[in-house]
């Protein structure tokens, strides 16, 4: 097993609310609590986490407005012993993913990685990768849906309307129609918990992106889905493999 060690351990504590899209109280005990950054502008799984325990990073950035981080949270109650993490930072995916590339976790799908580009451009796409100068890779981290069982005790919110899918298939689009044939288009879909396996949003837009991915697959896009955990020391890769059902 491949493991990125955080520079210090997380720390955990209670999640009291989550005011809006940017933020989270959380309780660290002891009458502490302090506003978070939280790092997922979506729905988090359409749960209310309010009374879920979470872990907690510090920037150590006093010019930041929010210097800690809800990096986890968990569908287990605060007093449970052994708790088991769902990795909600969205923004430090890229991070650990190039971490792993490097480290060579990826060659079983790559082949041997000896260059890594970040943010390169393709038609009117950024992608998050380009390796070895022919493999483009997307990283997708969802989180509007929690795929995973969800305890009773934990409330779910209203249902709400979901169809925000352009940008994700505008990357599909681009990376079909620009493949050549010495290159290859990866889009990784990294779940930071224990699930069983990746499902698209059956939203409003289904059935287009159903379309648009099984003709991108056509083309030569690979979709893969990479399960990794997450705890107080650091991410860890546990297996990756292709997404065949949609």
């Amino acid at each position: 097993m491949d493991e990125l060690l955080f520079p210090e351990p997380l720390r955990e504590g209670v999640i009291l609310a989550r005011p809006n899209r940017f933020i989270m109280d959380v309780d660290f005990g002891g009458g502490e609590v302090v506003r978070c950054h939280c790092p997922v502008v979506s729905r988090i799984g359409g749960l209310d986490l309010a009374g879920r325990p979470c872990l907690v990073s510090d920037s150590h950035n006093p010019k930041r407005k929010l210097p800690l981080t809800v990096e986890a949270f968990s569908l287990d109650r605060p007093e449970d012993a052994a708790k088991r993490w769902i990795g909600i930072n969205q923004n430090a995916s890229n991070r650990y993913v190039e971490h792993f590339l490097r480290i060579g976790a990826f060659n079983k799908l790559l082949g041997p990685v000896a260059e890594v580009r970040r943010e390169v451009v393709l038609g009117d796409s950024k992608l998050d990768f380009l390796v070895n100068d022919e493999v483009y890779l997307e990283v997708k981290t969802p989180m509007v849906q929690i795929q995973t069982d969800i305890p009773a005790y934990v409330p779910r919110l209203p249902e709400a309307p979901f169809s925000s899918t352009e940008r994700a298939m505008r990357h599909l689009r681009e990376l079909a129609s620009s493949l050549q044939d010495h290159e290859r288009a990866v889009i990784l879909y990294c779940l930071y918990y224990e699930n069983f396996g990746f499902q698209f949003y059956h939203g409003t837009t289904y059935d287009e992106v159903r379309s648009t991915v099984r003709a991108c697959e056509k083309a030569g896009v690979e979709l893969v889905q990479a399960n990794f955990s997450i705890d107080q020391h650091g991410v860890a890769l546990r297996e990756f493999f292709p997404l065949e059902d949609w």
